[in-house]
Formats: C-alpha cells, structure tokens, sequence
C-alpha cells in the first residue's frame, strides 16, 4: 500500500523488485493524498512507471478539521476490507508511520493477514507519527529497520528476532541508483534559474504542539526574508494543517521574487538535495536523505525529536531569530561545513529491496509467523 508520494519515493524500488521476482505476486493499493488533486494527484507518478494498480482507494476529506482523518480513516478502512475479500493477499507490505498507515494495518490485522512493516523503530517525538509507528509495530509480524540502533528499539518493545531485519533505509537505493540532473537540466525541469544560495524548504504540521501554525510560517518566512538566493518550496503532507500551510506557501511563492511552489518534486527532489545549499524546515527528508548530499539542514523544532542525528543537521526552535542564525551557520560557518566531509551514513548500503525480497520470498507463513508473543529475553537482543 501506497498512500503518499515521498512514501511512494521509497517503496519504489521494492515494488520493482516484488514485481520481478519469480516467487512473488505483485498487487497495489493506492490510497491517501495520491488521489488528491490539491496534493499533486500524484497517483499519475505510479501510472508513469507502469505499475498495475489494483485498487485507488479515496479516502481524503477536504477539511481543515482535525476530524477528518479519522472519518478518512473509516472510510479507507471500509473500503480495504472489500479489497481485501477480493485480492486474498497473503502479506502486506506497509513503510512508515501515516495514519493511512496505521488503518491499513488495522485492518490487516483484524482480517488476520500477515503484515511486513519498514521503518520501525524511530522516534518523532513531535508528531502523532511516534504513537502510529509503534502501534504498528506491535500489529506487525515482519520488522524492515533502517538502522542497527533501530532494529535493538524493536526488539526491545518484545519483538521476537526471527521477525527483525535492520535492511537499511530504502531511500539510500534511490541515491545509488539515481542519475543525477546536471543544473541546467534541473533548471530546466524545473522552470526555474537557480541563483545562489539554494534553498530547498519542507515544513509540515507539526501535530502534537499547539503553537500557532500561522506563527511558525511567518517566523519561517521572516528568517528567509533576511537571505538573497533561490527559494524551492514543496507541498506539505495530509495531516491537520497542511492544507493551510500549503496555501500560504504558494501565496508567498507567487509574490516573492526568486520563490518556487511545488506541490511535489517526486524524484526532482533528490536532483534538488544535490545542488541546493541548505535545507530548511522539519522534514525527516533532512535526517534520512539529506546526508547523502552533504547538505546542510536546519531543522526547526520537535517534529523530528528522537531521531538518529547526523553531522549535517543544525537544531533551531520556531523564532526567527533562531532559524535565521541556523541558516548563517548552515551557509557560512567554515569549521561546520569541513566538518561534513568526512560525515559517515548510518541507513545502510543501498540493498534494501534485494534484502526485503529475500526475507519476503522465504518466509513461511505458519502459526510460529502468526502467533506473536512478547519476548525480551537478553539473548535475543544481540
């Protein structure tokens, strides 16, 4: 399943490979802000790479009321219990944290089909993600962590090993396997001439916090006001207030000279890491994906807390003031950025799809596989 497109970004790669395979059969769900036109519609990205999709699930209200993601919840849960009936999947494979997520295995589970869950075991301590990545991993039966650390905090919520597997994470093949756009290609692509400094801003609600959304957007703007250079901004996520954030970003794109709306880069957005200056917002992309490039990322607030941090990142709270002194030292500070040369990857080797496939192909599906039971003997956490 499929809800988003950075999700989709990631799993890319493993479909392809599932689809490959010999022993395995390959079946889609679409779902989440991929069917939203006020999101990109970025279904079409799957069309594109000629991936068959059995089912489009529409489940978005379009409501800035927090109470529209339960009632989209329902509605796509309905919905998956019909498509389930119909598909007889004998595994699901799911990444992350969204509540698209968490209903898709909600349903899983209370059909009794097997669940196979990447990304387990972080932290983001600032959004409601923290409590749906754990739920689903006590729902889950196969665990794909990104990292080692990650894979010991599985296991230490009682997981049983046979059932963890630190496969890295998925985006480190996309980097690997990507041909990266020269500037004047990306330019072109984009529509856009990147004068330096570039700037590449990603900022979602941040769900478990009550400050002022429109607070935190004016600090941000105030802080980028005070540079010169070329300013790529991408759409936010589904959740509670990005509808708003994306209407106030593109308003300020349209009237600010040098500015850039786009509801979604989809694979542009690694071209974008590779020659931008520094990245500014709260997006997991400047903890994962951002190192990879070297590139600096200031990171505003606690939407990202817990996180396994690399050299590149810089931690500022929602003032300007702050962000603003975090972009100075993201841009000039000469002892900062020699010091990320040298900057070692902790996400694994780019062989994430081959390792999930591998695990995938094998495993037998039996009353040892089903019947989950809490295990935190300390043997098994080596």
């Amino acid at each position: 399943m499929t809800g988003t497109r950075a999700e989709y970004g990631l799993l890319y790669h493993t479909i392809k490979a599932i689809e490959a395979s010999p022993n395995l059969q390959l079946q889609l769900i679409a779902s989440g802000s991929h069917l939203s036109p006020r999101h990109g519609y970025t279904v079409s990205a799957i069309n594109k790479d000629k991936f068959h999709i059995d089912y489009e699930i529409d489940m978005l209200l379009d409501s800035n009321r927090k109470s529209a993601i339960p009632k989209g919840m329902g509605l796509l849960m309905i919905q998956l219990a019909a498509a389930f009936d119909e598909l007889k999947p004998n595994i699901i494979l799911i990444l992350g944290d969204r509540y698209e997520t968490l209903a898709f295995a909600a349903c899983a589970v209370t059909m009794n089909i097997p669940i196979a869950h990447m990304h387990g075991g972080e932290a983001s301590e600032g959004a409601i993600d923290e409590q749906i990545r754990h739920a689903i991993t006590k729902m889950a039966h196969i665990h794909f962590t990104s990292t080692e650390q990650y894979k010991k905090n599985v296991l230490s919520m009682g997981e049983q090993a046979f059932r963890v597997f630190n496969a890295g994470a998925p985006v480190m093949e996309n980097i690997k396997k990507r041909k990266p756009l020269q500037r004047g290609e990306l330019e072109k692509a984009l529509g856009a001439v990147l004068a330096d400094p570039v700037f590449l801003i990603t900022y979602h609600p941040v769900t478990l916090m009550d400050y002022n959304l429109d607070t935190q957007i004016n600090n941000l703007f105030c802080a980028l006001g005070r540079f010169e250079g070329t300013f790529i901004f991408t759409g936010s996520n589904a959740d509670h207030g990005g509808v708003f954030i994306n209407e106030t970003l593109e308003k300020h794109a349209r009237s600010t000279e040098n500015c850039y709306f786009f509801n979604s880069l989809g694979y542009l957005y690694m071209d974008v890491c590779g020659h931008a200056d520094v990245m500014v917002g709260n997006s997991s992309s400047g903890i994962i994906e951002a190192p990879c490039f070297k590139l600096p990322v200031v990171n505003i607030g606690d939407r990202q807390k817990g996180r396994l941090r690399h050299a590149n990142i810089i931690d500022v709270g929602y003032n300007s003031e702050e962000i603003a002194g975090g972009i100075d030292k993201a841009l000039y500070d000469a002892v900062f950025l020699a010091g990320l040369s040298n900057m070692g990857l902790l996400y694994g080797d780019g062989t994430t799809s081959s390792q999930i496939v591998k695990v995938l192909e094998n495993i037998e599906i039996n009353d040892n596989l089903m019947q989950k039971r809490l295990d935190f003997s300390g043997e098994r956490a080596t």
